[in-house]
């Protein structure tokens, strides 16, 4: 995959822009907007400070019966043995990243957001984005494009981690529990952006050309290539195994 900084990142996409008005621009948000996962974070504060709700055994039951992961009678210990099992290899990630959005069912939204924030700012969000990304974020409000975030992760969580960096909520797409009577179940909206959906869910909010988009992992390989210009940010090992498909795919050179 050829390397190439920033600034000549920049003039490509300036140019799409040119030739093409009214283009939008597509982050993923854990490893690409910035270093670590905010999903786990989120996940992990609340197993040690937050309170899980009786809506949420039925759910972590049927998710270990499905993989094959031991029950117990204790929600943490459910919560606990399913992480464990997707860093084995035995829980997918799309199944994680959902779990650890319905993971809040019996809360109410406005709760779930402000202890989002709360761990957004205990474990500085804001102090791991990467400097490349934030040269490209600052351009794109600068000439007044219109970013959108496409993530996995949780939803209240993905909205306070981007609320610092001058990021509409409004332009977050992220994983989305159901609610009902103001407070969340154990599920959550589909398609999750995962994968092929982190381009289903962007093209069912806007249907603007999509001039540049920015990913590390696998899981966004759709997303870029769905793009005009397609822009790894750091990419994990499983990106840079399947680079050779996206041929036009760059990586940004990292900055300090």
């Amino acid at each position: 995959m050829k390397t190439e900084p920033v600034t000549q990142t920049l003039e490509r996409i300036r140019a799409e822009f040119l030739r093409t008005p009214g283009g939008v621009l597509a982050f993923d948000a854990d490893g690409t907007l910035w270093s670590g996962d905010v999903g786990d974070d989120l996940f992990l504060a609340l197993l040690e400070h937050g309170d899980l709700q009786p809506e949420v055994h039925e759910a972590l039951e049927h998710l270990c019966l499905a993989h094959g992961v031991d029950t117990a009678s204790d929600d943490r210990e459910l919560a606990r043995r399913l992480f464990a099992a997707h860093e084995a290899g035995r829980l997918p990630e799309h199944e994680l990243y959902a779990m650890q959005a319905w993971l809040f069912a019996g809360w109410r939204t406005e709760d779930v957001r402000a202890f989002a924030r709360d761990v957004v700012t205990r474990v500085r969000v804001e102090s791991r984005v990467h400097p490349e990304t934030r040269r490209v974020l600052t351009w794109a409000q600068t000439e007044g494009v219109d970013c959108y975030i496409v993530s996995a992760s949780p939803r209240a969580v993905v909205e306070a981690a981007v609320g610092p960096l001058g990021l509409s909520p409004e332009r977050v797409l992220a994983c989305t529990p159901r609610e009902a009577a103001g407070r969340l179940r154990p599920s959550v909206e589909e398609p999750i952006p995962y994968g092929p959906g982190k381009v289903r869910c962007l093209r069912a909010r806007t249907a603007q050309p999509l001039h540049a988009a920015f990913g590390d992992n696998l899981f966004d390989l759709e997303m870029l290539a769905a793009a005009r210009i397609p822009v790894a940010i750091r990419p994990k090992p499983r990106l840079q195994a399947r680079a050779e498909e996206l041929p036009a795919m760059v990586q940004l050179l990292p900055e300090t």
